[in-house]
Parts: structure tokens; C-alpha cells; sequence
């Protein structure tokens, strides 16, 4: 390893917050970490800091923190995606130059789409929720 290179603290990590409740979203959060610099921490985790950043409602999409933004649902999706260092980043990249009021039109009902359907998801891949587990 470089003498330059520092590896960020983990708390300096952009944090996916996920339902731990739900084996593909346990399964999408993984494979993002695995591709990705992200802490993991599933709704059953939370801190009361970390639900004071959330809205009411965020049982309902995953979530991502990056230094003292909150992005959910969709946005958060795109960022993720936008952050690893598989495939899936390139094709992100080139959506990323459409205007932001383009991309939310596209990527909101996508993102319900798939959150509507996780049961469907989830019979194609999945991982024990670790909230089941406990």
C-alpha cells in the first residue's frame, strides 16, 4: 500500500441504510459494498442521529448519507451506483449528463418499481436479512 493512500475512517464512508428485513435489500446493499466504499447499516441499526436525518416515511426506500447529505429512494440509488467500480457505474455515468428533473423522472418510478416488486427481486437474488437472523 502507497505511503500516500489513507483509507477513510468508516464513519467518512458514504452509508447506505437499507431494510434488513428484506433479502434482496440485504443482497443489493452487499453487492453495492462489495464494489463500492459504503458502510452498511440496516433500519433496525439506526441510531437516533442517523433517523434524525431520514424522513418519516423511510421504511419505504433504501437511503444514502455522504458527509451531511441524505439522499433517498431513486437519488440514493443513482448515487450508489454512480460510487462503484463495477459495470453498472458506466451506463450511470452517461445518464448523470441528462438534466436532474429528467433523471428524477426516469429513476423515481424505476426505483418503485423494483421496491414495489422486492418479493419478485428476491426469488432471483437475495441474502438472509440479518434482521431475521437476530
Amino acid at each position: 500500500m502507497s505511503a500516500r493512500y489513507q483509507r477513510p475512517r468508516m464513519n467518512a464512508w458514504p452509508t447506505i441504510v437499507y431494510d434488513d428485513d428484506c433479502g434482496f435489500c440485504t443482497w443489493s446493499a452487499r453487492y453495492a459494498a462489495a464494489h463500492g466504499p459504503f458502510v452498511l447499516v440496516g433500519f433496525s441499526e439506526l441510531t437516533d442521529e442517523q433517523l434524525a436525518r431520514l424522513p418519516p416515511d423511510y421504511e419505504s426506500c433504501a437511503h444514502l448519507f455522504v458527509g451531511d447529505e441524505t439522499y433517498s429512494c431513486g437519488a440514493a440509488a443513482e448515487e450508489i451506483v454512480a460510487r462503484m467500480d463495477s459495470w453498472e457505474h458506466l451506463p450511470m455515468a452517461a445518464f448523470q449528463f441528462l438534466p436532474g428533473s429528467v433523471r428524477r423522472a426516469i429513476r423515481e418510478p424505476i426505483y418503485r418499481s423494483v421496491a414495489d416488486h422486492r418479493d419478485f427481486f428476491g426469488r432471483i437474488r437475495r441474502c438472509e436479512p440479518p434482521a431475521r437472523s437476530e
